[in-house]
């Protein structure tokens, strides 16, 4: 798989890492060719399965996609699995069930820093390889974490495109995925530190919660603007929320006067940029995140790394990366879509 290494509009200065993936359905089978089960611990058993925060989430999806190939490629097999809803507790049944099969490796985005904790380390225990990506465990939960992007970078490029499309001043909000995502709470308040610090004159009226619904999130769209009549934008740093947020903009009064931005995939938001709801937003690539995060757990299955940091590895097209601090795990530099280059990504 070669990925396009267009950086068409990087964020300035900012060190970030991502992926993207694509699914569209759930792929709870074994991938090529195999029964998702293996030797507990073997250096040879390259069984990754995938545990999203939910299925049917084209964020994920799209990083599932990304997975699936480089297992593929590793000459492995690929499993994805995971809740209907994004819930702390949701994920454990499929930690058991995978720690039972005798995985290889579990890749996961994590709905709670610590409610899925015990399951993971008796995963590890059994000799399951456990790998976070997009959203972390508490460190001592897992073996790497890969980041799809530095906090303080993806904090400061949301407020910066907010601060620009309003101005400099005003009201804004944030609509988020749930209230224990870790990364996203991280980068909230990661962006209220930065918003005293260099906007005084913007104020963040209200954080709310669309829990990475589609609907859920649309109705807290209009709740936010029917509460805060002096609302000029609001952040959606979650690609569920953003689109739901966009389509209710777009047919609304509020259209061109309340700006969104956040994060989102090109292919959710295109129709949003080109009818003018939205100027910009921005986010990493889903397919690398998923496709370097099935690459790191075979480096570990392989002990190629033990996730100490310094420890070195490849990932096939995306090159050789180093294990950080803490066994963290940068992708890349993330975009700012807008109308000028929005056309040049299908994802």
């Amino acid at each position: 798989m070669k990925f396009a290494r267009k950086r068409v509009t990087a964020f300035a200065a900012v060190a970030v890492a991502a992926a993207l993936v694509l699914t569209g359905c759930a792929d709870t089978g074994t991938g090529s060719g195999g029964d998702g089960g293996g030797a507990e611990g073997g250096s040879d058993n390259l069984a990754i399965t995938f545990l999203p925060k939910n299925l049917g989430n084209p964020y994920f999806d799209t990083s599932s996609k990304g997975g699936k190939t480089a297992v593929e490629e590793l000459g492995g097999t690929f499993a994805e699995v995971g809740p209907a809803e994004v819930t702390p507790d949701a994920q454990v049944s499929y930690i058991n069930t995978a720690t039972q099969q005798g995985v290889g490796a579990l890749v996961v985005s994590a709905n709670d820093p610590k409610a899925i904790c015990d399951a993971l380390n008796e995963a590890r225990d059994a000799g399951v390889k456990v790998v976070t990506f997009d959203s972390d465990t508490n460190p001592d939960c897992r073996d790497l974490f890969i980041n799809q992007a530095d906090s303080e970078g993806i904090a400061k490029v949301q407020v910066d495109l907010i601060a620009e499309q309003i101005g400099g001043a005003g009201e804004i909000a944030v609509l988020s995925a749930s209230a224990n995502a870790t990364n996203q709470n991280a980068w909230i308040a990661l962006m209220e530190e930065y918003l005293a610090s260099d906007y005084p004159d913007i104020t963040l009226v209200e954080t709310v919660y669309g829990d990475d619904d589609d609907q859920t999130s649309f109705d807290k769209t209009a709740a936010l603007l029917q509460t805060h009549p002096n609302l000029k934008g609001i952040i959606s740093p979650t690609t569920v929320g953003i689109a739901a947020a966009a389509r209710y903009l777009s047919t609304s009064d509020y259209k061109g006067t309340v700006a969104l931005t956040g994060l989102g995939t090109p292919n959710q938001m295109r129709e949003y940029v080109e009818d003018g709801t939205v100027t910009a937003f921005a986010l990493w690539n889903p397919e690398e995140l998923g496709y370097l995060s099935a690459y790191a757990a075979a480096a570990l299955i392989q002990g190629d790394i033990t996730g100490a940091e310094g420890d070195t590895f490849e990932a096939g097209d995306l090159g050789e990366y180093t294990v950080g601090a803490d066994g963290t795990v940068l992708l890349g530099d993330p975009f700012e879509f807008n109308a000028d280059n929005i056309g040049d990504f299908d994802f």
